[in-house]
């Protein structure tokens, strides 16, 4: 069978989030002999041939003449058993379940079924009058299915309802409306299942009396950045040895209607659909707010110990009274889908209104979905990465980020699987081809207070916290006594020392307030110095006297903040010939070298490099990597602060 359309059909819903969100959302495609359907967990926006199971279709129907015990767990797991068993053994794809609606999907003898989950129909699903207001606007056109357990019970639902449908006289529905579920379109082409899907929004759209808006609004963003380390650090110490945390700030206008009070927030429901409750957890929790930060601390506190004894589980969405919500997950992926499920979340809430108001999932069906084996692993489907060692996870700011040593720093860093902001004050220079992992960009002059502030307010609304800074913003300006000019000097000091003190005063002090939550937590401050902070540099004074001065402050800093768990080391690279600074076909150094003779008998920019690298006991500069596997090695070691290790190449040695 040709996969193709369902490919194109399936990335066209999956990436449209007005459609589908995360993992969520259903495609598949069948012949007389075969159904092909998404595998569990899959994301529809990336997916491709693989990731579509091959199932015989004789084989799912016999499903039907089986009789499952009553008990959920039995039925559920001899159901899932018998599903497996229907799996073509030339199904390719590498051991994924197929869906667990697979059955649902072949009661169709349509050729493609879609499920998506659109906020707008959900504001139908969701809502009190639903039912009524769907036989209203579509007639008959829309098989309405209650809501029910998912798996097993839901397909019998619907292979019932489409024999009562079918038994009226009419044919096979082409548009099933899940409650608190979502949408079910089913044609012969994907055209039709376009048109059909298209005709359901606009028709619902007409009869929206409101709609949401997400228009920014101000908040305390000093006291949103204050309350997202404590939430972070509560949240990774408390469970079963989690190390990763990410707590993601997030407000607009709908959201600060909702917190005005506790009982205005508890009108509003996450258990909408299980997508909601898998992704941003079936129950938000609301603090309320206090005026001063220790009363505050000590709220979030005691209101997180209470939601972990009652529940016994994380709450995904916090929300503080006034001030907006912290979106709380494992990894950055798992706190940014449970915002996506948030913000879906109120607008189904909001179009409800047009349909009598909210209507969430029943507490049993809730508790179902909760504690049902095949969400938990669709969402570790969803959620798995590749295992990447102590950096992953972590949070980090890269100063002068966007280009040279920074910038193969912060990509070294997304490769170790850490959360990187990259910070300069020439930010969109940052060549982003071929990163993976997140990271946000951010300008910042590391010589002006007000703008290091706001770069460390901006990490901690977008991650929650800090556990590593690199202060690698640095400029080279030489010359001699003579040719040196105040202005120069104080510049050359300015960023390379100033700009050190200034960023690691306001990083260290979220890492003050992590520590204070969560003691065990181990944080690195590392500088990028040089190897002329450990040897004179002749006609270079601003220079190597800064960076001198930044191993001063290292040291000094080392001992101040050992009490916190920071650590606090420099690394002093030698030549970095491939950085601008040296090959620039300009203004670099070896241009610059060759055209004032300063290496005797050089005809080229290449015959310059050669002579400094000869220079080199190890005969070649310093590469990124070099630096990279030094910066892991500080952040690994648990025994060491206050330390400049030089990468020089053997060019400069301690003593």
């Amino acid at each position: 069978m040709e996969l193709n359309d369902l490919v194109k059909i399936s990335r066209y819903y999956g990436s449209n989030p007005d459609y589908v969100l995360e993992g969520g959302g259903n495609t598949s495609c069948k012949d007389k002999q075969d159904l092909f359907i998404k595998a569990s967990g899959i994301r529809l926006a990336e997916i491709d041939e693989n990731g579509f199971i091959k199932l015989n279709r004789d084989m799912l129907g016999s499903i039907w003449e089986k009789d499952y015990p009553a008990g959920y767990k039995e039925r559920e797991a001899l159901f899932l058993k018998d599903l497996r068993a229907s799996v073509s053994e030339e199904s390719g794809h590498c051991g994924n379940r197929p869906s667990v609606e697979t059955l649902l999907h072949n009661l169709f003898p349509y050729r493609y079924v879609v499920h998506t989950h659109p906020a707008i129909v959900n504001g139908i699903t969701c809502s009190i009058d639903g039912e009524k207001e769907t036989a209203e606007i579509f007639g008959t056109e829309v098989l309405w299915i209650p809501t029910v357990n998912p798996g097993y019970i839901l397909a019998l639902t619907v292979k019932n309802s489409i024999d009562s449908y079918i038994g009226a006289g009419k044919n096979y529905p082409h548009i099933l409306f899940l409650q608190n579920h979502g949408l079910l379109v089913a044609a012969d082409t994907v055209e039709k299942i376009k048109k059909l899907t298209e005709s359901v929004i606009s028709r619902i759209e007409s009869k929206i009396i409101k709609k949401p808006d997400f228009s920014p609004v101000k908040f305390d963003r000093e006291k949103a950045s204050q309350i997202a380390p404590v939430l972070r650090m509560l949240l990774m110490a408390s469970g079963t040895g989690e190390t990763g945390s990410i707590c993601t700030f997030y407000t607009d206008r709908e959201v600060s209607k909702l917190l005005y009070s506790g009982e205005t927030f508890n009108r509003f429901s996450l258990s909408l659909t299980p997508d909601h409750i898998v992704y941003s957890g079936y129950k938000p929790l609301f603090i309320e707010e206090k005026k001063s930060p220790e009363d505050q601390y000590g709220e979030i506190k005691t209101q997180i110990l209470r939601f972990l004894e009652k529940e016994k589980t994380k709450p995904k969405i916090i929300a503080v009274r006034n001030l907006g919500i912290f979106a709380w997950g494992v990894s950055t992926r798992d706190s940014r889908a449970a915002l996506k499920l948030f913000t879906d979340a109120v607008k189904v809430f909001i179009y409800s209104e047009s349909f009598g108001g909210i209507n969430p999932l029943p507490e049993d069906q809730t508790e179902f979905i909760r504690k049902w084996e095949v969400e938990s692993y669709r969402r570790k489907v969803m959620l798995k990465s590749e295992d990447k060692g102590i950096l992953k996870e972590r949070i980090a700011v890269v100063t002068g980020g966007a280009q040279g040593i920074g910038e193969g720093i912060a990509k070294g860093l997304l490769n170790e699987g850490c959360n990187v902001v990259i910070a300069d004050i020439n930010a969109e220079t940052f060549d982003d081809n071929a990163v993976k992992g997140y990271f946000k960009t951010i300008a910042a002059d590391v010589t002006d207070e007000e703008s290091v502030k706001s770069m460390i307010v901006d990490t901690v609304l977008e991650y929650g916290g800090i556990d590593l800074l690199v202060s690698n913003a640095g400029v080279l300006k030489a010359g001699s006594l003579d040719a040196m000019d105040y202005k120069t000097f104080n510049f050359v000091t300015g960023v390379n020392y100033n700009g050190y003190f200034l960023c690691t005063k306001y990083a260290s002090s979220v890492m003050k307030i992590q520590n204070r939550f969560n003691p065990r937590h181990l944080m690195d401050i590392i500088q990028i110095n040089s190897k002329s902070g450990l040897s004179g540099s002749k006609r270079n004074s601003a220079y190597a006297g800064s960076k001198f001065g930044g191993i001063g402050l290292t040291q000094s800093f080392a001992l101040e903040l050992v009490e916190y768990n920071i650590k606090v080391n420099a690394i002093c690279p030698g030549n970095f010939f491939d950085g601008p600074l040296w090959s620039d076909p300009e203004r670099g150094l070896f241009a610059q070298y060759l055209k004032a003779g300063k290496v005797p008998g050089a005809e080229s920019m290449e015959d310059v490099r050669k002579f400094y690298e000869s220079r080199v006991p190890m005969k070649r500069g310093c590469l990124i990597e070099d630096i990279n596997r030094a910066l892991r090695y500080l952040v690994e070691q648990e025994y060491e602060t206050g330390q400049a290790v030089p990468v020089t190449g053997g060019q400069v040695m301690l003593k």
